[in-house]
Order: C-alpha cells, then structure tokens, then sequence
C-alpha cells in the first residue's frame, strides 16, 4: 500500500511540475547571461524537451518498480528516481527563468512511459535493465546534442544540462553492473524512433 501510495503522489507530482529537489540547482550562483528573445525561447524548449524526458524517467522506473523481481534493482530504481527528480526541479526551475513553459501533454508522455515501464520490467529484471541502460545511453547522446546547440555564454541552462547528463551516465553504469541485457537492435531502433517524436512534440508542445 506504501508503495502504490509513493507511485501516485510521484506521478502526480510529476504531471503537476511540483518537484522536491534534494540536490541544489546546478546553476545556482552562476549569474544570468544577456540572451535575446529568440536564443532565450530556444533554450527554454530544449529544457522543456529535458523536462519531459525527466517525467518519462519518473514513469519508467515508476512501472518498472512495479515489476521488477529483485529487491536490489528495486532499490536501485528508487535511487535512480529520487535522483532523477532533482532533474525534473532543476530543469522546470531552468524553464520558468527562461520565461518559458512546461508541455501541456505530461500525462500523455507519464502515461505511455509508464506502460513501457512496466512491460519492460515484465520481461525480466535483465532486459529491463536492458531497456533502462539504452535509454539512460541515448538519453546522455540527447543531452550532448543539446550541449552543442545552446551558446557557451548560456552558462547557467549548460550547467543544468552537464549536471543531468553525469547521473544519466552513472545511471546507465549502474545498470550494467547489476546484469543489464543487451537489446536486439531492432529495439534500439524502436526506441530512438519514439524519442524523436517524443522530442520534436515536446518542442514545441
């Protein structure tokens, strides 16, 4: 019942934007760069698009937990959770400075995520690790490319996005080190396909 209870108040949490951060802002002491309108939008939709990608985390490892089969990957999905909301506060954080907006289609992008979530985790604790290393593994690719679209003078949105893309690699570590499968590459495929339209959505969205 604890369980079920945590999983709605996280979901809720996540759809609503009112995330608890237990790590400070990234950005927090680096001063507000002089961006124009036009670059100041643009980074905030590159935030929203992270955001997004931060509430599908939450939903992932939210349906993953759900039916996961060890204790210990459990644990290591609610650790790489609680991490990720830092992310998910940071980056709304980030998006609100910016003068821009969260995606109107949240639940969408929780609920869908949920159910992957969940299927993955029905398969087996080592392709769900699988599928959470791929998706920690592309999402670390995403956030790279991001790195390289917004100005270095941007140093406060750069700072964010670093901070995020060093727990998505040691998210993907973990997962390997716990027994992750290798996914077949037509899955891959699959899932770079629904990232990409999850992002250019988000964009704009």
């Amino acid at each position: 019942m604890d369980r079920l209870i945590g999983g709605i108040d996280t979901a809720l949490r996540a759809i609503a934007g009112v995330h608890r951060a237990t790590r400070a802002s990234p950005a927090g002491g680096i001063p507000e760069a002089e961006l124009d309108a036009a670059t100041r939008a643009e980074a905030a939709a590159l935030m929203r698009v992270n955001h997004v990608g931060e509430v599908c985390a939450q939903a992932l490892y939210q349906g993953q937990a759900l039916t996961a089969r060890s204790a210990e990957n459990r644990r290591a999905l609610a650790q790489a959770a609680a991490e990720e909301e830092d992310h998910l506060a940071w980056s709304a954080e980030r998006i609100r400075e910016l003068g821009g907006r969260l995606s109107l289609l949240n639940p969408l992008w929780y609920g869908g995520a949920f159910a992957l979530g969940a299927a993955a985790g029905a398969l087996g604790d080592r392709p769900s690790l699988g599928f959470l290393a791929e998706t920690e593994r592309q999402v670390e690719e995403h956030l790279a490319g991001h790195l390289a679209r917004l100005p270095q003078r941007d140093r406060r949105t750069r700072a964010v996005i670093e901070a995020m893309r060093a727990d998505e690699s040691k998210h993907r570590e973990t997962a390997l080190a716990l027994g992750a499968a290798e996914l077949p590459q037509p899955v891959k495929r699959a899932m770079c396909a629904m990232a990409k339209l999850m992002t250019t959505v988000a964009h704009r969205v």
